[in-house]
């Protein structure tokens, strides 16, 4: 990096490693000195719940309303109907308006727990806003559109954009829908400047095509500066795509996955990449992040248990972080862990064979990784070893509810329905 940041939102995000691109890093440092200035990021609507992998955005956008900037986290509800082609193989499935609205419902729930929006904060000079890019996109006449902004790109320049020729370099089709796609989010980057003042977009590395073509296209029509910023690809220490596990995404949404298995996520963090997580992921001083994240042996677990209730704190609240520790110390001591994700089983399933009782408690995707598990002496009911796959279980060994356990790490109650 060329210059050190001197205002005090990009000295925190480089100093805690969110920086990889910027489109003129000193003319954004100047401009964020000056004045209070609008940034957003774009979300398309695909889910009802944002994952682990959407937190370092997240995060960005709390530390810029907590410098004292205003955040807009844009909803896609218009370019849901096309599907972001960046980093995908293959066409998006389209989703109806009507889930397309329910989802956006859904997400604001998460932004909430980070951000205080213009409504929430009474006075607050700079509350954040949720505008939806179907408000201006959906009144755009297409022929319009095209002779007006179409003529600012070039197939030429397109067909360079990572998201464009991945695609094609892999012999995966790209629609013309979806090629439509870095027009409509370049100019939501025109759309939001004029609508808020909006100076700056922010989002992953792998948005950083849609970005440049907002700024250029901003530029070239108001003849205004306005700014790009992405964050690196993160990946963990050993190559995997951050937010996802064996077992599926790592939501953010409390009723998709529990406060205690997001802890649990977090506690289970690689030694290598906890000073890293605690600097992007919590609010603790860098220096405090680093001090823990350079603890060996027993006391990195302890840095890992900090990490886990300081991200599970902002995203579910301190009282269901300081619960998921709690649970996680008793299952460990031999509890039974009123918090663990509970899986019950009507009177008619039982007896079922001990595979199968972990895959439907979710320990194992299958009843071959069941029955590896169990082989390999890794599973366990309550405090007595599961030694065989086929073993039935039947309605009174669950009479009271049972800690099954996979390995050290995972756990989970299997109760009796009703």
């Amino acid at each position: 990096m060329s210059i050190t940041p001197k205002s005090e939102f990009l000295h925190i995000l480089t100093s805690r490693g969110f920086v990889q691109d910027c489109t003129d890093l000193e003319g954004l440092d100047d401009l964020l000195r000056k004045e209070t200035v609008s940034a957003y990021i774009g979300y398309d609507c695909t889910g009802p719940s944002l994952h682990v992998g959407h937190l370092v955005n997240i995060m960005m956008l709390r530390w810029l309303q907590k410098t004292g900037h205003r955040p807009i986290a844009l909803m896609g509800g218009g370019t849901t109907r096309i599907g972001d082609p960046s980093g995908k193989d293959e066409t998006r499935q389209l989703l109806t308006d009507e889930k397309i609205a329910e989802n956006m419902n859904s997400l604001r729930g998460v932004f909430a727990k980070y951000i205080t929006f213009e409504e929430q904060g009474g006075d607050l000079p700079n509350g954040a806003i949720q505008p939806n890019n179907a408000d201006w996109l959906d009144a755009l006449g297409y022929i319009s559109f095209l002779r007006e902004y179409g003529r600012h790109f070039t197939i030429n320049r397109m067909l360079t954009f990572e998201s464009v020729k991945g695609r094609l370099d892999r012999e995966q089709p790209l629609t013309f829908l979806e090629f439509n796609y870095m027009l409509l989010q370049a100019y939501d980057f025109l759309e939001l400047y004029k609508r808020t003042g909006c100076r700056l977009q922010m989002g992953g590395s792998d948005q950083w095509g849609n970005i440049v073509n907002g700024v250029d296209l901003t530029r070239r029509i108001e003849g205004v500066e306005v700014f790009g910023l992405t964050t690196p690809l993160l990946t963990t220490s050993d190559g995997r795509k951050m937010g996802k596990t064996a077992q599926g995404a790592v939501w953010l949404n409390p009723d998709m996955l529990s406060a205690y298995d997001f802890w649990q996520f977090w506690r289970n963090s690689t030694d290598a990449d906890v000073g890293r997580f605690l600097k992007l992921f919590t609010e603790l001083p860098v220096a405090e992040c680093e001090r823990l994240g350079s603890l060996e042996g027993a006391e990195i677990n302890e840095a890992k248990q900090i990490l886990a209730t300081e991200v599970t704190s902002l995203a579910h609240g301190r009282a269901a972080a300081e619960a998921a520790a709690a649970t996680a110390a008793e299952t460990f001591a031999g509890g039974a862990g009123a918090e663990l994700p509970v899986v019950e089983f009507g009177a008619g399933e039982m007896p079922i064979s001990a595979a199968q009782l972990f895959v439907r408690a979710g320990l194992a995707a299958s009843g071959k990784e069941a029955k590896r598990l169990i082989e390999g002496g890794g599973a366990r009911m309550g405090e007595r070893a599961i030694e065989n796959p086929g073993e039935m279980i039947d309605a009174e060994a669950l009479a009271e509810p049972q800690r099954l356990s996979a390995g050290k790490k995972r756990h989970a109650l299997a109760r009796l329905a009703g």
